[in-house]
């Protein structure tokens, strides 16, 4: 499901029209590619244009309003094509609003006084206004583009890295659908793709919606993302953060090396510039690899006796540091 645009703009379903252009004046400043650097910044933006480009069309936000995101089903003119269909006969619609109906959409009270309750089917309505319904004979034919829809793609880290070609299966009411999906490299979670023509079917010869694939980076084991940051814990051995040492680090693409310098204690943060996650756009994110000094967990006879050797030549109190 869309987020709704009242939601996305942060205002309230009465707001006026300078409140909703405030809202958005406020938050593209804020999430302006090109200011803000967060990787989900761009979606983000993209999000509230089309919000606002609804909401701020008086026309528009009346259909979303009536009936929310069906809107684009709806002709612009169907308040005009309705009434010329009725013919000036008697009190006109009220208050149209929808419910779910599989892929027809269904209104709910709204004839003058002659519907006082119950589902109005949209093509029985226009049916009788035109005679023989939408896509039928007679001079009243109503094609509506098919909804957009919205589906899940799971991704492990890996995969989104990589992209690649992936054939995705879903469930819907009329049974399962496989598609072939181009997966570019280095999507981000929440990032959308689309199939064009690949959503609710339109009625008569009215195209297809589409339909959105919205990635989700399943959890891992390993890395961590921030946006397109990637974040790794680096085992090293003691004597590797005392004395330094270039060490392998995982990253999704492979492995790299990063250079431990002398003096390295448990906590600090190593960056590889350009190792995170591949950016189509602009430059790609990083690798930090937080070090975690590891110890052995049963030394042998000769590492005790070096460790203790250690312990009563060093002068080193961690405790005392700042």
């Amino acid at each position: 499901m869309a987020r709704d645009y009242y939601e996305v703009l942060g205002v309230s379903r009465g707001a006026g029209q300078d409140e909703i252009q405030q809202a958005f004046r406020t938050q593209a400043r804020k999430y302006h590619p090109d200011v803000n650097k967060d990787p989900n910044a761009e979606e983000r933006f993209k999000e509230l244009n089309d919000a606002y480009s609804v909401l701020s069309d008086p026309k528009t936000r009346a259909r979303y309003d009536r009936f929310g995101e069906d809107y684009r089903k709806i002709p612009e003119d169907w308040e005009e094509r309705v009434g010329a269909g009725v013919g000036g006969g008697g009190g006109g619609f009220r208050g149209w609003t929808t419910s779910g109906d599989g892929d027809r959409v269904r209104f709910v009270r709204g004839f003058g006084d002659d519907v006082a309750g119950g589902g109005v089917d949209f093509e029985d309505l226009f049916g009788a206004f035109f005679g023989g319904g939408m896509g039928g004979r007679g001079g009243g034919r109503m094609d509506i583009p098919g909804a957009d829809q919205e589906a899940e793609l799971p991704l492990t880290v890996e995969d989104a890295y990589h992209g690649g070609r992936r054939t995705v299966t879903l469930a819907g009411p009329t049974g399962q659908r496989s598609f072939e999906v181009d997966v570019p490299p280095g999507v981000v979670d929440g990032q959308r793709i689309r199939l064009a023509g690949q959503g609710g079917r339109g009625t008569g010869d009215a195209p297809a919606g589409d339909l959105y694939l919205r990635v989700r980076i399943l959890p891992h084991p390993r890395f961590r993302l921030e946006g397109r940051n990637v974040h790794i814990h680096l085992p090293v051995s003691p004597w590797e953060a005392a004395l330094g040492a270039t060490v392998p680090v995982p990253t999704p693409g492979g492995t790299a090396k990063v250079t431990v310098p002398p003096g390295t204690s448990t906590g600090r943060k190593l960056r590889l510039r350009g190792e995170g996650m591949p950016n189509p756009r602009g430059p790609d994110g990083d690798l930090y690899a937080e070090i975690r000094i590891m110890v052995p967990p049963h030394p042998g006879a000769r590492e005790r006796e070096l460790f203790e050797e250690l312990g009563r030549t060093s002068s080193f109190d961690p405790r005392s540091e700042r």
